[in-house]
């Protein structure tokens, strides 16, 4: 299958490795033809991905490049930077062709999910959707065996899809609730910088169980109300992805929490990552999202006075534990 994989981030460049060891023709489009050329250069992603040879049959050209004989398309960009991707380069290609957002988030501005974003920008494209699950760049760039959902309202393309990428190290499942896997993608970021918080003040194992556990809650009762079913979270997308985010030390967010509980502010921790932590943009989203549906999410608002500088790392924690006793 043809494939254009635009955005050659470290998730980006690690799905077009890859399919194109499954044997698909892939294309990597980098955002500036300087990029595409030290890729090409190097042989690798130095700068996102290093230390990955690129398969000989993986090709990398700028975003402005023709993608008009691509088969899928796959836009693995940040979230906010989704819409713009699309309208600068992907739109006219993508009138027919399938597309799937591989990204997690909420469009800050418009609270829309990625597929969302993709149904809006491309109305007559009936075949859109999401790939989203546990899987960090570097093992799946590796060849490890990962698990994900391909999520569309379209169920039987989906099904066909999922089925045509299929593979000995990427098992790939249909799923028709698009909602639910992208709030579960989307959230999880945030409980996973709740998480390294929790890990980085060695506050225990205790502690983190009883966060990802909660946090679950929290994430189910916004798909909920959002529309999505509650099912899914307990799923690849939901429970699983959680689980991968809040104890894998390859997890962006979680290093944001980490180095919160350092007593680093924001901003040099931002830099000092090199890479985009989707939870800090969606930690705000989700907030007002919470507040529009009258959702209680506590990890999250609290979350989210951290961030904004508002409280220390040891006050979130506190502000937590001292909430009224409730019932499960």
């Amino acid at each position: 299958m043809k494939t254009a994989v635009i955005g050659a981030g470290a998730w980006g460049t690690a799905l077009a490795i890859h399919f194109a060891r499954c044997a698909h023709a892939v294309t990597l489009y980098a955002r500036t033809e300087e990029d595409a050329a030290a890729i090409r250069a190097a042989g690798e992603n130095s700068q996102f991905l290093p230390n990955f040879r690129l398969p000989e049959n993986l090709h990398v050209q700028a975003m402005s490049a023709d993608m008009a004989d691509a088969e899928l398309i796959l836009v693995v960009t940040p979230t906010n930077a989704l819409r713009e991707v699309l309208r600068a380069w992907v739109a006219p290609y993508a009138l027919q062709v399938p597309i799937l957002a591989a990204c997690k988030g909420f469009e800050q501005g418009t609270g829309l999910l990625p597929h969302q974003v993709l149904r809006e920008m491309l109305p007559e494209n009936t075949r859109v959707g999401l790939l989203s699950g546990p899987s960090f760049a570097q093992e799946v760039a590796q060849g490890l065996p990962s698990a994900v959902c391909l999520a569309s309202d379209n169920a039987a393309w989906a099904e066909e899809l999922a089925a045509a990428l299929n593979s000995t190290v990427m098992r790939l499942y249909a799923n028709h609730d698009p909602i639910g896997v992208a709030v579960g993608g989307a959230v999880k970021n945030v409980m996973a910088i709740a998480s390294g918080v929790t890990d980085g003040l060695a506050y225990g194992l205790n502690a983190r169980a009883a966060l990802m556990t909660r946090g679950l809650a929290e994430i189910t009762r916004l798909a909920s109300a959002l529309g999505a079913q509650a099912s899914t979270m307990m799923g690849l997308a939901g429970m699983g992805d959680l689980i991968l985010t809040c104890t894998g030390a390859l997890s962006r967010n979680r290093q944001v929490g980490l180095k919160l509980a350092e007593g680093k502010p924001l901003p040099q921790i931002l830099q000092e990552l090199g890479h985009v932590a989707e939870g800090v943009n969606t930690v705000g989203e989700v907030v007002r999202m919470a507040q529009a549906h009258q959702v209680e999410m506590p990890i999250t608002h609290v979350l989210h006075e951290l961030l904004s500088g508002r409280i220390t790392a040891g006050d979130a924690v506190q502000a937590l534990m001292l909430r009224e006793p409730k019932f499960e």
